[in-house]
């Protein structure tokens, strides 16, 4: 182990300082603080010299895998690349430092941008109106069935408590729709990945308050039955709700409205760029058909008479979902990639992304099981390894990648198959990239007939090579041990 890869306390030596802060002027212990929540003595701090703590996390800065160092090939959770602009724009110190606050009158340009915003997410969805307030695409979720339940509880049709879910969903839909008081009824898809319109219909009744759909769906397939899925749905009188992850396949070429979908939301730190991961933050909009625009939460921006901004809500608003009007700087990022692409350039997102998914889908097909061979969208699924004879599982091929320098792609889901590796090159990526990805998927395949107990036993390269993840998840360890 490198001196610097060390934990900033096992650096620590006694009576080295970096920074002395000023004394703060408080007592020891200040009269409006309870007992119970003061210190009988001072907190164990790392002591260590300025240089110490700025290599440490400079070195562990350099550990993380992002977007920006190298291939990042997620399924089902769009990972392309952020352009430097859109972090420069959102920096500008006219939108940064702007206050919640702050009156309409003051903040013109802010609101503008809130209102063609949502202008340009109507025109790419054929949606009628959008808020941008969720926080994130389950955030949008729930918002959009909140809105759903709205629309059924105004008409005083109080029985639809149900919401069909297809067995291939993500499964923020389900949770989401639990979190909004409905429950779930589960569709089955077909052999070939489609929803099952066979076992659809029956499920149709006066108790379904609508469907939650992705299209393309997790498997990277286009629900080429959406018309008569959404006149079966409809003529039940239930709505439709399109889970926009996978809107990047669609980007500029279909829209959701003109499939028949009701509700939707947007995942824009996915879609329209801005960074995603981490825990955020993150941008969930979501828009609806006109004769549900009233329903939408506030506060929602408007144009007034003489051309100004302002800020109202809708007294059949389905209540609100965010302490002001969304992440600002995430929307400014949106707003900024959409600006930058234009009218010409937002149609070729979708058919190169496409394009990137089938060449590398076909250019591995032979060496790793493809379940579902139909032409695909955006992403797409294999079951595992085409040989399974030495016992490689899914585990070890994703382990493996990481000594290759590329971050594995999403496994284990969707749970159609033991064995998914799911793979969404994006739009962003070149052909070199591309390639060399697919060479290494190709050496894998051969390392697992050949020298198997490599890949068992990989990562070989990284800092931390496989760590109990059960353990890690049932016994966080979330302090240090000073081992007394």
């Amino acid at each position: 182990m490198k001196y610097y890869d060390k934990l900033i306390f096992e650096l620590s030596r006694k009576g080295r300082k970096g920074w002395s802060l000023p004394e703060s002027g408080w007592e020891d212990t200040p009269d409006n603080l309870p007992a119970a929540l003061c210190r009988s003595a001072a907190p164990r701090l790392p002591e260590v010299s300025e240089p110490d703590v700025v290599r440490h996390y400079v070195n562990l800065s350099g550990m993380n895998f992002g977007v920006d160092t190298g291939f990042y090939p997620l399924g089902s959770c769009t990972m392309k690349y952020n352009p430097r602009i859109n972090e420069e724009t959102a920096a500008h110190p006219g939108f940064s430092s702007l206050h919640p606050l702050q009156p309409a009158g003051t903040v013109q340009g802010a609101l503008r941008i809130y209102a063609e915003l949502s202008g340009y997410l109507c025109s790419l969805t054929g949606m009628s109106a959008f808020t941008l307030n969720p926080f994130a695409g389950a955030h949008g979720e729930l918002t959009g069935l909140m809105v759903m339940r709205q629309y059924h509880l105004g008409r005083g049709d109080t029985g639809r408590t149900r919401v069909i879910v297809p067995d291939s969903a993500h499964g923020t839909n389900p949770a989401s729709a639990a979190v909004c008081g409905l429950e779930v009824v589960e569709v089955k898809s077909t052999a070939g990945g489609l929803i099952d319109m066979d076992a659809l219909l029956p499920l149709l009744d006066d108790t379904v308050a609508g469907i939650m759909m992705t299209n393309p769906n997790t498997l990277g397939l286009f629900e080429s039955g959406i018309h008569r899925i959404a006149e079966a749905v409809h003529a039940a009188g239930g709505l439709l709700y399109y889970d926009g992850a996978n809107m990047n396949a669609l980007l500029g070429k279909v829209r959701p409205g003109d499939m028949g979908f009701d509700i939707m939301h947007l995942n824009l730190h996915k879609t329209f760029s801005t960074p995603h991961g981490g825990g955020g933050p993150g941008a969930g909009p979501v828009g609806v058909s006109p004769a549900l625009a009233h329903l939408l939460p506030g506060p929602a921006v408007r144009r007034e008479e003489d051309g100004s901004y302002g800020i109202a809500c809708s007294p059949d608003s389905a209540g609100r979902i965010s302490g002001f009007m969304g992440n600002f700087g995430v929307l400014m990022k949106a707003y900024t990639y959409i600006l930058m692409l234009g009218k010409e350039n937002v149609r070729k997102v979708g058919p190169y992304s496409v394009l990137s998914a089938n060449y590398v889908k076909e250019s591995l097909k032979d060496l790793y099981r493809l379940p579902v061979p139909s032409l695909c969208k955006h992403e797409f699924v294999f079951d595992g390894l085409g040989d399974r004879s030495t016992g490689v599982t899914t585990l070890d091929v994703a382990k493996r990648l990481l000594d290759y320098g590329f971050h594995a792609p999403t496994i284990y889901f969707p749970l159609l198959f033991h064995q998914s590796i799911m793979i969404e090159p994006t739009e962003t990526e070149s052909r070199e990239t591309l390639d060399a990805f697919i060479g290494a998927m190709r050496k894998i395949a051969e390392e697992a007939s050949t020298d198997p107990e490599t890949l068992r036993t990989a990562p070989h390269s990284t800092p931390v090579r496989r760590p109990d993840e059960t353990l890690a998840a049932t016994h966080p360890v979330l302090k240090y041990d000073f081992g007394e």
